[in-house]
């Protein structure tokens, strides 16, 4: 009886790669090979003019806000006094963007407002004194007022803030209650002074100091007491503004190029996170 034959196995045999549909055999190697990076088609001028469309949309209430936007709105005038014992007062001679400001107890509640004031429609007179009171219910202090703006947007006249930034800094700001500090822009234009011979020292005259100038003046005197009023008298002659607490001089500040005039003529109280409580409102021209 014959014995079979052991076959002898070959370690590099490999099995032939099997054709494909058309008989070649199939190149697995490049299975794995990155394509070549090809350019995406652009879109086509239909896909353009779509999205455009859809970004105007989206925008238009900006657009027109910037283009059509009209003087803010007259419901009362100076002289004039207000101690919110009517909460209708707050819709029909106040204009505000967000808040939930209203009144409670005989007292206009600003309710952390994030910096959406509560704006009284009426004009400012150039030179006017305003009072009221004030207090505040909250650790950080943070009591906000905005004098000269347009009656619409946050910053657009001057911010008085007692107690800001946790308790520890008052200010009077210009366009900005994060601008230059005032110290700052006097050391500017010494320096532009000194290169310039010392002629003309001033702020205006190194031009430092514009128009548009976004800047604040700094303070850190006692820091807000929580659940204490506070009386504030604020009045403007001339370019002088006077901020007063408790009848003692408090902060002042002499703007070489006051605001004043259309779109600087409106008086909104304001808050951060702290809720406020206002009171008392008085407002006299000088």
């Amino acid at each position: 009886m014959g014995q079979a034959k052991r076959k002898e196995k070959n370690p590099e045999a490999k099995e032939p790669p099997h054709p494909d549909a058309e008989g070649t055999p199939a190149a697995s190697a490049d299975a794995g090979s990155p394509l070549p990076w090809k350019k995406p088609e652009g879109l086509s001028r239909r896909g353009w003019a779509v999205l455009a469309g859809v970004i105007l949309a989206i925008q238009f209430p900006l657009i027109h806000y910037a283009l059509f936007r009209s003087e803010a709105a007259t419901t009362a005038t100076v002289p004039y006094q207000q101690d919110f014992t009517d909460p209708g007062v707050v819709q029909r001679d106040f204009f505000s963007t967000g808040g939930h400001w209203r009144v409670v107890n005989g007292q206009l509640l600003s309710p952390g407002v994030k910096n959406n004031p509560l704006w009284l429609q009426a004009k400012l007179p150039r030179d006017v004194a305003i009072e009221f009171d004030v207090r505040s219910e909250s650790p950080e202090g943070d009591i906000k007022v905005e004098v000269f703006g347009d009656g619409t947007d946050h910053a657009s006249g001057y911010v008085f803030i007692h107690g800001g930034w946790n308790n520890s800094l008052s200010i009077i700001a210009r366009l900005d209650e994060h601008g230059t500090p005032l110290e700052t822009l006097q050391r500017q234009a010494k320096r532009v002074a000194e290169k310039n011979g010392g002629q003309g020292a001033g702020l205006v005259e190194t031009g430092v100091f514009r128009k548009d100038t976004h800047m604040r003046v700094e303070a850190k005197p006692y820091p807000v007491e929580i659940g204490r009023t506070y009386h504030w008298r604020i009045e403007r002659r001339g370019s002088l503004l006077r901020w007063s607490i408790d009848g003692k001089p408090f902060m002042e500040f002499d703007d070489p190029i006051p605001l004043e005039g259309s779109g600087h003529d409106r008086l909104g109280f304001s808050s951060w996170e702290a809720q406020l409580f206002f009171d008392n409102l008085k407002i006299e021209p000088l």
